[in-house]
């Protein structure tokens, strides 16, 4: 576990990053900068550092709670905030997450059945995790190799190492590397009808056209990915069983054939990167 160095004062805030969403210790004034955005895989905004809190966040934004497919449900915001991605909620854990925690978001948990536990892919979505893990009494699970990036503490915080954790019989979480050492998939088993879901975050990013996803060290900043490394990504997708990607956002989701998709495209950026090194450019 992870714990939270002593106990927040009166008038302490956890402050919220407005670029990438990270929320961080709680304390009186905001920190000078969100280490998170400082990094090359992320960015501060032309404006400079700016900050919100919860409460701001509950004020200006309203929850958007859709069925994507049975035993599935979506969490958004409205207006969309900083990356813009969506949570989902799947067996009683919340995949990814969102800064925005509300009574309306807790009564669709409460229609779900509940929640157990939160496990997110990357560190650019761990968001409000603290706050939906007191709210709703759950734990957190997170990749050991990106502990650094953990930005507000809390006992609820579970490190787990290694290339696979099992959550319950129907929820499999699998560290793929590449945006981040502890980069993690989830795969449903019970998705798409029985054969297979696999919630990638932007591990494996959902591009525009949906025949194809892509794979970035930064994608703010267009920093690729060497080639060994999509190959590596690629061979462990490979392993798993799943037809539907569900990525990061509303829109990015391939409804069949994913696996065939997930290697294909290793193979046309691991093409492009040989074939512009071969060129002596």
């Amino acid at each position: 576990m992870v714990a939270e160095p002593g106990s927040p004062g009166d008038g302490d805030v956890a402050h919220i990053c407005a670029t990438c969403g990270t929320q961080h210790a709680a304390a009186v004034a905001p920190p000078p900068a969100c280490r998170v955005c400082l990094d090359e895989r992320q960015y501060v905004g032309r404006g400079g550092q700016d900050w919100t809190t919860p409460d701001a966040i509950r004020a200006e934004h309203t929850a958007r709670i859709e069925t994507v497919e049975p035993g599935l449900t979506g969490f958004g915001m409205e207006p969309q905030f900083a990356i813009g991605q969506r949570a989902l909620l799947v067996d009683r854990l919340l995949w990814d997450c969102i800064p925005l925690v509300n009574d309306d978001i807790a009564g669709a948990i409460a229609a779900g059945g509940g929640l157990d536990a939160v496990a997110i892919s990357h560190p650019h979505f761990y968001s409000g995790m603290v706050d939906w893990a007191e709210r709703f009494d759950a734990r957190v699970l997170l990749h050991e190799a990106d502990r650094e990036w953990i930005m507000r503490s809390s006992r609820r915080i579970e490190l787990w190492s290694g290339e696979r954790l099992d959550v319950s019989p129907g929820l499999e979480l699998h560290r793929l590397g590449g945006h981040f050492p502890g980069g993690t998939v989830c795969l449903w088993r019970g998705g798409a009808d029985g054969r297979g879901a696999l919630l990638t975050g932007d591990i494996i990013q959902v591009v525009s056209d949906r025949d194809w996803v892509s794979f970035m060290w930064s994608y703010p900043n267009l920093i690729p990915l060497p080639a060994a490394e999509v190959e590596r990504i690629a061979a462990r997708a490979g392993d798993l069983e799943f037809d539907r990607i569900y990525g990061a956002w509303w829109h990015a989701v391939i409804d069949a054939g994913a696996p065939e998709k997930v290697a294909r495209s290793a193979a046309r950026y691991v093409s492009a990167i040989e074939r512009y090194r071969g060129s002596g450019r």
